[in-house]
């Protein structure tokens, strides 16, 4: 796990829940590798209210940024994906094509990990951002480059309008990052899904990155869906976090209840991995193993083998995310377990 700043006591607490803007219920995916269909996705149900930050968190290959793809319909032809997807009340799964072209972008946009692999390094990024305008508002000519050189005032690029006529590689990684974001804004979507925004990027620019987003969320009202392995940012950020391992989610809760009553094992694995600035100095400790490879999942409850907890029945069953505490669900079959953070 990534552990670029402490974790420090999050002060921040849920909204009350209203209307969910997005429901996932049952998404399930699998490819096919020539000879069989290995599943990546088992059955998830995922939420995201009006206006709300969610974080979704888990070690790398638990399905992260394979859920909002499948969202987006981005998989690719040998993906199979099933269940449902509710956007504001009306089904999505199943789109394709130019069907979904309204939902991309414009209802639903997203930023991937990597700035410099996404914009093309051939064109200079006025014209990139006016291709955005131009699809999601349909402003052309001086009108898409005003609302351009307006996007990127928005994401606080220095010098906006001198900026439209750089090419990616002159400009460095944060502000490639901001332009992202000023292309994502570019269809003023609801949600905002931002798949490991700061990963390249230093300590400030990543503090400087996520203030950003905050404030759009803030301004525009959009809800935000930050993808992290970084509890620390999930603890400044978001209002409500969803724990995914080996392709569930294993833990749902407010990020205030989840940082200071952790249910499932993993969790608190995760939590005991990295400092905490309050309490005593402790030693760090590490989850001993790896995520399994998809197709080769162990019976019953995924994270068994790397469970300090597991007991026979932990091979039997595959549990459901269960509420045992109000907006609090935990995915694990030893309901005798002490809550809290790791001492």
């Amino acid at each position: 796990m990534s552990a670029t700043a402490p974790v420090a006591r999050p002060v921040r607490t849920a909204a009350p829940r209203a209307a969910a803007l997005l429901k996932v219920r049952g998404l399930r995916v699998a490819f096919d590798d020539g000879q069989r269909a290995v599943p990546v996705l088992h059955g998830l149900d995922l939420d995201v209210d009006r206006g709300e930050a969610l974080g979704i968190v888990g070690e790398s290959g638990c399905g992260k940024s394979v859920t909002w793809l499948a969202v987006l319909g981005l998989l690719g032809p040998r993906a199979r994906v099933s269940g449902s997807i509710e956007l504001d009340g009306t089904r999505v799964d199943g789109l394709a094509g130019d069907a979904l072209a309204p939902i991309r972008g414009r209802r639903i946009a997203m930023i991937f990990q990597d700035p410099a692999s996404s914009l093309n390094p051939v064109h200079r990024i006025g014209r990139q951002l006016a291709e955005a305008v131009s699809l999601h508002r349909g402003l052309t000519g001086t009108a898409a480059r005003a609302e351009a050189t307006r996007l990127l005032q928005r994401v606080r690029m220095p010098d906006a309008a001198r900026r439209l006529d750089a090419y990616p590689h002159e400009l460095s990684g944060g502000m490639n990052q901001r332009v992202m974001i000023a292309m994502a804004l570019a269809g003023e979507p609801d949600l905002l899904v931002a798949d490991e925004p700061t990963t390249a990027l230093d300590a400030t620019i990543q503090a400087q990155i996520l203030g950003l987003l905050g404030e759009l969320r803030r301004e525009s009202g959009m809800a935000l869906a930050l993808i992290s392995h970084d509890l620390g940012v999930i603890a400044e950020v978001c209002d409500r976090v969803a724990v995914m391992y080996a392709g569930r989610a294993v833990e749902q809760a407010s990020t205030r209840s989840l940082f200071e009553q952790p249910g499932h094992p993993y969790t608190r694995g995760l939590l005991a991995a990295l400092p905490d600035l309050h309490g005593p100095r402790r030693r760090l400790e590490a989850i001993g193993g790896n995520v399994p490879e998809p197709g080769r999942l162990p019976t019953g409850c995924a994270f068994r083998p790397r469970c300090d907890h597991a007991t026979a029945d932990c091979a039997t069953e595959v549990p459901a995310l269960r509420a045992d505490a109000p907006g609090h669900a935990v995915a694990c079959v030893r309901r005798d377990l002490p809550r809290g953070r790791p001492s």
